[in-house]
C-alpha cells in the first residue's frame, strides 16, 4: 500500500534496469522523467555503471528519448575518483575495468605495475587471466584494493550477465583483504548525490531494480526505498531478502501516480 504522506523532495534514479535496458527506454522511462522535471521533483541518476563516462550516458540515453544533463548523473567512476583524491592522493594506481571509466577518472596517476592501489570495474574482454593475476600479485605485496561497486551481475538483451562482484570476492578470498568499496551500496554514493539537490535523506526516494545495492542499501540510510520489478528483478530475491523495501512497483513508469504526479 501506497504510505500517505509518500511525497519526496528528490529522488534518485538507478539507470541499468530501471530507465534502460542495454540503453533501450523501458517503456514509460522518458515520460517519468519528464514528468518528473516537469513537476519541479530534484532527480539524480545514480548508476553504477563503469563502461560508459557520464558524457556517453547522457548521450545514449537523450537516444532512448530521456534527456538528462551530464550534471545529473552520478556515477561509480566520479565517486571513485573523488575517493582516489581523498585517500590516496598521487598513488599510482592499477585500473581492471572495461569501456570508458578513465574518462571520468582524470587526474590519476594509472600505472601497469608496482601500483599502491589497485581499482576493480566493470568487467568485460579486458579481464584476461594475465591481468586479473597482475591485479591479485599487486593487492598481494601491499596495494590497497578498491571497488567501484561489487554488483553480482546486470540484465543485458541477451539474458544476466557476470559483474564486478565476483572478481572483487575473488580478489579479496584470494589475497586475504577487503576491498573499500565507493559505488552503491557504498554510503557516500548517495549522500553526494542527495548533496547536489540540497537534500536530506528522510526527504528523498531510491528507486532501483537491485534489492540489495539500490533499495536496502538506500533505506538503511533514511531514504524510501522504491523497487522496480524490471531489469535484473527476480522474485525469488525478492522473497529470500534479509530486508524489505518499501514500495514495490512494476517499472518506472508508474513513479509518477505513486508521487501524485499523473
Amino acid at each position: 500500500m501506497t504510505p500517505p504522506a509518500f511525497a519526496p523532495r528528490a529522488v534518485l534514479l538507478d539507470v541499468d534496469g530501471v530507465l534502460v535496458t542495454a540503453w533501450r527506454a523501458i517503456p514509460g522511462a522518458p515520460a517519468a522523467v519528464r514528468t518528473l522535471r516537469g513537476a519541479g521533483v530534484g532527480f539524480r541518476l545514480v548508476t553504477n555503471t563503469t563502461e560508459r563516462s557520464r558524457a556517453s550516458i547522457a548521450r545514449l540515453l537523450g537516444a532512448a528519448g530521456i534527456e538528462v544533463e551530464e550534471e545529473e548523473i552520478v556515477t561509480a567512476n566520479v565517486a571513485t575518483r573523488e575517493h582516489l583524491r581523498a585517500h590516496h592522493p598521487g598513488a599510482r594506481c592499477f585500473l581492471l575495468a572495461s569501456g570508458e571509466a578513465r574518462e571520468d577518472l582524470e587526474g590519476v596517476d594509472w600505472v601497469e605495475e608496482d601500483a599502491e592501489v589497485v581499482v576493480v570495474g566493470g568487467p568485460g574482454p579486458e579481464f584476461t587471466y594475465d591481468r586479473v593475476n597482475r591485479a591479485f600479485r599487486m593487492v598481494m605485496d601491499g596495494a590497497r584494493l578498491v571497488a567501484m561497486h561489487r554488483n553480482r551481475y546486470w540484465m543485458t538483451d541477451e539474458g544476466l550477465r557476470l559483474d564486478a562482484g565476483a572478481y572483487v570476492l575473488g580478489l579479496e578470498h584470494a589475497a586475504g583483504v577487503e576491498a573499500v568499496t565507493v559505488g552503491k551500496p557504498a554510503p557516500a554514493m548517495f549522500e553526494g548525490a542527495l548533496r547536489t539537490l540540497g537534500a536530506a535523506p528522510a526527504g528523498a526516494a531510491m528507486v532501483g531494480d537491485d534489492l540489495e545495492n539500490d533499495v536496502l542499501a538506500a533505506q538503511a540510510l533514511g531514504l524510501t526505498g522504491v523497487l522496480v520489478r524490471t531489469g535484473k528483478f527476480r522474485e525469488e530475491d525478492l522473497a529470500a531478502a534479509a530486508g524489505r523495501p518499501d514500495l514495490v512497483i512494476g517499472s518506472v513508469a508508474e513513479l509518477p501516480a505513486l508521487l501524485g504526479l499523473a
